[in-house]
């Protein structure tokens, strides 16, 4: 299975993380519009990236300070990315400096990190042909997540 994976290092507390991925609100600031719907399955967040997606709909799977997972429960037309999401795992890895063996060498120690985020995005299926797209989308949207994080505007 394919997987789309990238590493951030914020000049953010961990808690401030946290809190911008736990919630609507906090996801809202930095990514779509996000609604909260309490299901028989536990907490769904919900977006619409456009009439052509339809709602992208992710099921809370753990919200913890060091890990949150989702898992992607909407269904999406053939021709759009979020139609190679369906069954997918999203995890958010909040860390130290020390959790990642990049930002421990030498060379790092001149940028400023309280935490690293580490996306992985699982469970592709091989060969899928939005991965290179939503890859580069997240690494954009992370961007938003840490211009948010460091108080700016995302």
């Amino acid at each position: 299975m394919g997987k789309i994976e990238h590493e951030v290092w914020i000049d953010a507390a961990p808690e401030r993380i946290y809190e911008l991925l736990r919630s609507a609100e906090g996801i809202s600031t930095w990514w779509d519009q996000q609604t909260k719907v309490d299901t028989s399955e536990g907490v769904v967040f919900e977006h619409s990236p456009g009439p052509e997606h339809g709602v992208v709909q992710f099921l809370v799977l753990e919200s913890q300070p060091a890990l949150i997972r989702w898992k992607c429960i909407s269904k999406h037309p053939p021709d759009v990315p979020a139609s190679e999401w369906t069954g997918t795992e999203i995890q958010f890895h909040i860390g130290s400096r020390s959790t990642s063996v990049p930002a421990t060498q030498k060379w790092a120690a001149e940028f400023p990190i309280q935490t690293v985020l580490k996306l992985k995005h699982l469970g592709w299926q091989e060969g899928a042909k939005f991965l290179p797209f939503c890859n580069f989308a997240w690494a954009a949207v992370l961007t938003n997540l840490t211009k948010r994080a460091v108080g700016g505007d995302a």
